[in-house]
């Protein structure tokens, strides 16, 4: 069993920013193992806007149905007790239909309204192990997603999708891209849970990043192992630079569709999910996001 302690004169190699912390996991020998460099239980009243940014509506990708938007209706914190198997206080992100439209700022008009967080200039890191305890809905075409993207251009400076999740529950997929391997990439998997698991349990979803290899967990359970020599097949290996953190709740747009063919009324989204949105909005709790490093 590992266990979260102070260790005070423990540095990180990381660049960290206020939510950084003086943590170490200790083994049952009381060896320390891992130092966490970053920690947010979501316990506090709202969302710690000196380690978290909340996207806006300019930002729109991937052909998505939602505009992003900072608001308490799209964003929030519920306290402990508020989700069930939740450790303590929850990150919840919700999508809601917008039945007049959303217009954003480029003029186009969306059906819903969502949210999405990063740490961007706050708190990024090279190397390590990062990881959120995430429970979804079974909900076809909704597109959640924790990963993480390079301070550069896209996507010169790498990405490693952690977890991304296109609405059918028994699977989740990874992913990296960079130059030459983006987009359509091959360096992609799926994890398929064991029977009598799907996504709308409580999940942890990790990635452990080295200079040479990048391994995806499940709950500990590897699923995945990408290698250096695996992605110099296809371009440069953009993994040796610091990444930040993101988490998003993205709504139809080209991996749903890619996944389900459904081109219209919503790109990626059936009408019963648009529906079910429309009464009762569509929500991803996340009850704690770490980031650790070798203590050695």
């Amino acid at each position: 069993m590992r266990k979260l302690v102070r260790a005070a004169g423990l540095v990180a190699a990381a660049s960290a920013g206020p939510s950084a912390t003086a943590l170490a996991m200790i083994d049952d020998h009381g060896e320390p193992e891992r130092v966490v460099i970053f920690a947010d239980e979501f316990n506090g009243d709202s969302l710690d806007r000196d380690t978290w940014n909340v996207r806006g509506p300019s930002l729109w990708v991937n052909n998505e149905l939602q505009a992003y938007i900072d608001s308490p209706q799209t964003v929030r914190l519920l306290p402990e007790g508020a989700v069930e198997g939740a450790d303590g206080g929850v990150l919840e992100l919700r999508a809601l239909a917008h039945p007049d439209g959303f217009e954003t700022p480029s003029g186009r008009v969306a059906d819903f309204v969502s949210g999405r967080i990063n740490t961007r200039g706050n708190f990024d890191f090279t190397y390590g192990r990062a990881e959120a305890r995430i429970r979804m809905p079974d909900l076809e075409g909704i597109w959640p997603a924790f990963w993480m993207l390079g301070n550069g251009r896209w996507p010169d400076t790498g990405e490693i999708d952690i977890m991304e999740y296109v609405g059918e529950p028994d699977w989740v997929g990874v992913a990296l891209h960079g130059p030459g391997y983006s987009g359509e990439t091959p360096i992609v998997n799926k994890y398929f849970f064991p029977e009598g698991e799907d996504v709308t349990g409580w999940h942890v979803y990790a990635v452990e990043w080295t200079a040479d290899s990048i391994e995806f967990l499940v709950d500990d359970r590897l699923i995945y192992r990408v290698t250096r020599p695996m992605v110099e097949i296809y371009g440069e290996w953009r993994f040796d630079t610091p990444k930040y953190l993101i988490v998003n709740l993205a709504i139809g747009g080209a991996y749903p569709a890619k996944t389900n063919g459904i081109e219209g009324p919503y790109y990626g989204l059936p009408d019963e999910t648009a529906a079910y949105i429309e009464q009762n909005g569509a929500t991803i709790h996340v009850d704690w996001v770490r980031v650790t490093q070798s203590a050695n």
